[in-house]
């Protein structure tokens, strides 16, 4: 197929300009920019022909570019990011979905498996939900489960309805204002609860990623100085929001597992199995009431 010389064109020149700037994804990212910039969701490929690029496009395209350059991820640039084959809106208020994470699903839908419970009508608690992607998520997979997400911050409440909504999964959702520290009595109790905290020391999110520390919202990130705040408002909250039988997965921090399971041991609970995300990163426990 004949190269489009103004495509390719356009797209080595974006690329330089990327890679110029540090980005070690600009060809992806070159190919995102231009699709966004001309009002499409795909990439635009090489060998791909389009009309010659207008004026409104251009600026438009320069204006993305200059965000990407700062450091801004594709993810928020275009409002979206894809996380477990499912869409989701980011915000300001919310955390970008990354693939660390489907490593909490893919740990509860297993035990769901194990036990043959898909078709079952499992009642779920997603605390601290954020965009709403790891309930969501599960939820997609479960056809009779409904679920509750929890969120101090009132905007990222907002995006998780969104989301639901438009994963057609309003009807088995609601979402509440509310801190995971503070009493969950009135929810009920659940057979799986999910947990992303913030689990990040304080000292650390300086050196992180400028597209994690310039666009991330502090709330989520932010574990105090040694990352473990979370976990002694978070565990008690597990253990008293927990069926006899159910389950709680929770995402870590690299090398928090044991701090993390002798917190949970003074709370009633009893590690039953640790996961490892792609890189082989202990990065969530799965947590049971003792008996």
């Amino acid at each position: 197929m004949p190269i489009n010389k103004e495509a390719s064109l356009i797209l080595y020149s974006l690329e330089k300009a990327l890679v110029g700037a540090g980005i070690i994804s600009a060809k992806s990212d070159a190919r995102c920019l231009l699709g966004l910039a001309l009002g499409r969701d795909l990439p635009v490929l090489p060998h791909e022909s389009i009309v010659p690029i207008s004026m409104v496009s251009q600026d438009r395209l320069a204006a993305f570019t200059k965000r990407r350059i700062a450091g801004e991820p594709i993810s928020r640039i275009r409002g979206w990011r894809e996380f477990w084959s499912l869409r989701f809106a980011v915000t300001p208020a919310t955390l970008d979905p990354r693939p660390d994470s489907e490593t909490v699903i893919e740990s509860a839908i297993k035990w769901v498996l194990d036990r043959s419970a898909r078709n079952e009508a499992l009642r779920c608690l997603d605390l601290g939900t954020g965009s709403g992607c790891l309930l969501l998520s599960l939820l997609s997979e479960l056809p009779k489960a409904t679920g509750i997400g929890v969120d101090l911050c009132p905007n990222a409440v907002a995006t998780a309805k969104v989301n639901a909504a438009n994963l057609g999964l309003g009807h088995r959702t609601n979402f509440f204002k509310h801190s995971f520290t503070d009493n969950l009595g009135y929810f009920g109790d659940f057979d799986i609860i999910l947990a992303n905290p913030p689990y990040i020391p304080t000292k650390d999110i300086a050196d992180l990623a400028i597209d994690v520390r310039g666009f991330e919202p502090r709330l989520a990130l932010d574990g105090g100085h040694d990352g473990m705040n979370c976990w002694h408002g978070l565990l008690p909250r597990l253990a008293g929001s927990l069926k006899a039988e159910g389950v709680a997965f929770v995402e870590i921090g690299k090398g928090q597992e044991a701090a993390v399971v002798s917190y949970a041991d003074h709370e009633n609970l009893r590690l039953i199995d640790s996961y490892c995300d792609l890189a082989g990163v202990k990065r969530c426990l799965q947590f049971g009431i003792k008996m």
